[in-house]
């Protein structure tokens, strides 16, 4: 298994003059120091990939254990992209991804892995325009998923796993979808066609949310106090 962090993006919604893995939640950590922790103890460090770009130095002097995949075209590609230069390195195992501002409990990792298939994090929720949201077939196989799915069922938060058999297939769709494509693109024209399934794992109870903007970051630091 490897695990691979999104980390590139210069996070500009939030505000911020730092890249958004760098913003600070409790006790002087940090978003990604949360990621890097839980991903250790289940996958181990050295099986972590961080794709960076906007500031990467900023990142790379915090965690200097990782592996450092840099976005040199950060400013005008997307997700998709970044994910791609770095499952071009894995080959023949399992890949877990994240995008870089998602804050999460660890035992939501766990059931992820405990998933044998190939599957996507949701909460069933009422969404707006800005998240990515998903529809199903089959009760809980994705089968669109965008910022722009109609009769939605809820949001999928932003940490993936894909099975190795399923590797190649995503890494050439990947690479065929535009510069400003979120990664969520490439895994739609694989479900669509059904070349893909692509199971839900609900969240649940517990907690998890993407940091886009400022009330999100709150509900984070409101989170933590209590756990």
């Amino acid at each position: 298994m490897k695990g691979i962090i999104l980390a590139a993006g210069m996070g500009t919604r939030l505000g911020s003059l730092i890249p958004k893995p760098l913003t600070a939640i409790k006790n002087e950590k940090v978003i990604i120091d949360y990621q890097v922790d839980t991903l250790s103890e289940f996958i181990g460090i050295h099986n972590i990939y961080v794709v960076v770009g906007y500031k990467k130095e900023l990142i790379m002097e915090r965690h200097p254990n990782l592996i450092y995949i840099y976005n040199n075209k950060y400013t005008h590609t997307n997700t998709a992209k970044s994910l791609l230069m770095a499952i071009e390195k894995i080959h023949n195992e399992d890949v877990l991804w994240m995008n870089g501002d998602v804050v999460f409990e660890r035992k939501l990792i766990k059931r992820i892995l405990d998933t044998s298939e190939s599957c996507s994090l949701v909460d069933k929720k009422k969404c707006g325009e800005e998240e990515i949201k998903y529809s199903c077939y089959n009760d809980n196989y994705i089968e669109q998923i965008s910022k722009k799915v109609k009769n939605a069922i809820g949001e999928a938060v932003g940490i993936h796993k894909l099975t190795q058999k399923k590797l190649d297939a995503f890494k050439n769709t990947l690479a065929e979808v535009h510069d400003n494509d979120y990664f969520e693109a490439a895994l739609e024209k694989l479900t669509l066609k059904r070349e893909l399934l692509l199971k839900t794992v609900d969240k649940e109870e517990l907690f998890c949310t993407e940091v886009d903007f400022s009330e999100d970051l709150q509900e984070v630091i409101d989170y933590f106090p209590e756990k």
